[in-house]
């Protein structure tokens, strides 16, 4: 039995508790020393990633590289891996993104003078632990990529909702320094919001995880593996009554749409983002959130394909909601993050549509969304912080010209706007194609007014580039420095990406393509077939 998958957990784990043990930052080169830790830990997750993403046979098993560990034996607990293409490439993702955000936040936890009221000398904001900072963006790591290869539920389970208190922290305790005087205490709420929403979804989701032993347990079913349960409803061996069935999908669903975030469950996204530093601001909607999206396709597809086919419909109708709403919403913001944030609640909208649309498209389409959209919006955000700290404001209002001062700097959010609104050539263009495709195919309704997102998604894009970067030079611009090395090294692999999985994505839907194809036999759904156009018109005979 391989421990690949556990030696790719327990890494950035193992690098968490190293880095939050180290002296703390008192002087520059213990600063330095804390971040390069934390940075090599982050590079050798990385390398882990990809080689379990390398070894992962799509022609192979679904599930490959597994590993089991006793755990709660009298409650058939176990700490039980393994990896599908799906996971594989979402565990890759993340491990990308990680060393990303910590470059981009190499100042983000270094000291900050009190002010002049000395109203946060002696608090975190004051002192600003870089070792705790680096620690907790570790631990969020190590978290989530136990999520994506999790095969016990209850396990699962544990991660998902234990990767809510480093989050807390760092959105609470580390936060934006461009929110004004009133920064502290809107992180706070921020912070609280987003827990206290989670937690209940997670609440929820317990209940719903201790019925599902139950049944189980009364059907000679006493486990919590993922696999054997997905198994017992294929064959038969575990049958849920119809009520049983969609009050336990529901429960599922309910956890994973306020962790994506689904309208109307969203608006702890905005608040966090717009208070959280970007690379905080990174790891929450690139990283954290993919958790929600992916877990519906793996836990409520496999475990409740009858509840699954039932609520589609519905689903997809809070999907366009989101689609519509979060874009409108965008546009009319004055807040650069919150513009972010508020886009990316359309774009979830976009992923939950096409797995709920139970195409092979749709879903193709939606695990690509869901790295295509980690990646460009990393890119996105990430410059967006870089123009922030420069000018220490997030308001839209207070730019202007920043392209002819920092050419590079406008440059390289250009391409993040463009690949935000899906320009062919760019990553999201091919995700969000096969997304509207595969909705189209089934519910042609709804794939044509999802198409309004994109629309919308190049007027927020378009007019936050021409407000900030075009016309005159505003006085607060005129000084702008354009990006460093160090931020260079940021952006230039996440453009990089987008432009290559834009060209050829074949190497990801190789990956992934099985697993959808599994997950649809799940629920019992084969793509609809086309329809000739002369047979529809002699009475919809097939030949």
């Amino acid at each position: 039995m391989s421990a690949l998958l556990t030696a790719t957990c327990v890494v950035p784990a193992a690098g968490a508790v190293l880095t939050a043990a180290l002296p703390a930052g008192s002087t520059e080169a213990r600063r330095r020393t804390t971040k390069a830790v934390a940075l090599g830990v982050s590079a050798v997750a990385l390398v882990l990633a990809a080689v379990v993403a390398a070894r992962f046979d799509p022609h192979g098993a679904r599930y490959q590289l597994t590993e089991s560990y006793s755990w709660i034996r009298s409650f058939g607990i176990t700490f039980s891996l393994g990896v599908d293409g799906i996971g594989a490439v979402l565990a890759l993702l993340t491990a990308v993104l990680v060393p990303v955000v910590i470059l981009a936040s190499w100042h983000d936890a270094d000291p900050v003078a009190p002010g002049p009221d000395g109203a946060e000398a002696g608090t975190i904001e004051g002192k600003r632990r870089t070792q705790g900072f680096f620690a907790l963006i570790l631990a969020v790591e190590a978290m989530v990529i136990v999520s994506f290869y999790a095969t016990d539920v209850f396990l699962f389970y544990v991660f998902f909702e234990a990767m809510l208190i480093p989050m807390y922290f760092l959105i609470g305790g580390f936060g934006d320094r461009a929110g004004g005087p009133e920064s502290a205490r809107q992180r706070s709420y921020a912070a609280v919001k987003f827990l206290l929403y989670n937690l209940l979804g997670g609440l929820v989701m317990l209940a719903a995880v201790i019925g599902l032993y139950v049944l189980a347990q009364d059907q000679g079913v006493a486990t919590f593996d993922l696999r054997t349960l997905t198994d017992a409803v294929a064959d038969g061996r575990l049958q849920l009554s119809g009520t049983a069935d969609k009050a336990l999908f529901l429960g599922f669903f309910f956890a994973f749409a306020v962790k994506a975030p689904l309208w109307p469950l969203h608006t702890w996204l905005p608040n966090a983002m717009g208070e959280a530093t970007a690379g905080t601001a990174v790891l929450i909607t690139a990283v954290v959130d993919k958790v929600g999206t992916f877990a519906m396709l793996r836990f409520c597809l496999g475990l409740f394909p009858d509840a699954s086919r039932t609520f589609a419909p519905a689903i997809l109708v809070l999907s366009l909601v989101g689609i519509v709403y979060g874009a409108l919403l965008a546009i009319g913001q004055k807040d650069i993050k919150r513009l972010v944030a508020y886009a990316s609640i359309s774009h979830f909208g976009f992923i939950i549509m096409g797995i709920f649309a139970l195409t092979s498209q749709g879903q193709s389409g939606a695990t690509l969304y869901m790295v295509n959209h980690g990646i460009s919006t990393a890119a996105w955000m990430l410059v967006a912080g870089f123009l922030i700290s420069r000018r220490g404001s997030r308001l839209i209002a207070d730019y202007g010209g920043v392209q002819k001062v920092a050419p590079v700097l406008a440059g390289t959010f250009l391409i993040g706007g463009l690949a935000t609104l899906s320009l062919p050539g760019l990553a999201p263009f091919v995700s969000e194609f096969l997304v509207l495709v595969g909705t189209f195919t089934r519910y042609p309704a709804v794939g044509i007014v999802a198409t309004f997102g994109i629309v919308l998604a190049a007027l927020y894009a378009l007019l936050l580039y021409q407000r900030t970067m075009t016309g005159p030079v505003k006085e607060g611009v005129r000084a702008m420095p354009d990006l460093k090395a160090r931020e260079l090294a940021v952006v230039a692999p996440l453009v990089a990406l987008t432009v290559l999985l834009g060209v050829y994505p074949r190497p990801l839907t190789d990956l992934v393509n099985p697993s959808v194809d599994a997950t649809l036999s799940q629920v019992h759904r084969t793509d609809p077939a086309p329809v000739h156009p002369v047979a529809a018109s002699s009475g919809g005979e097939r030949k």
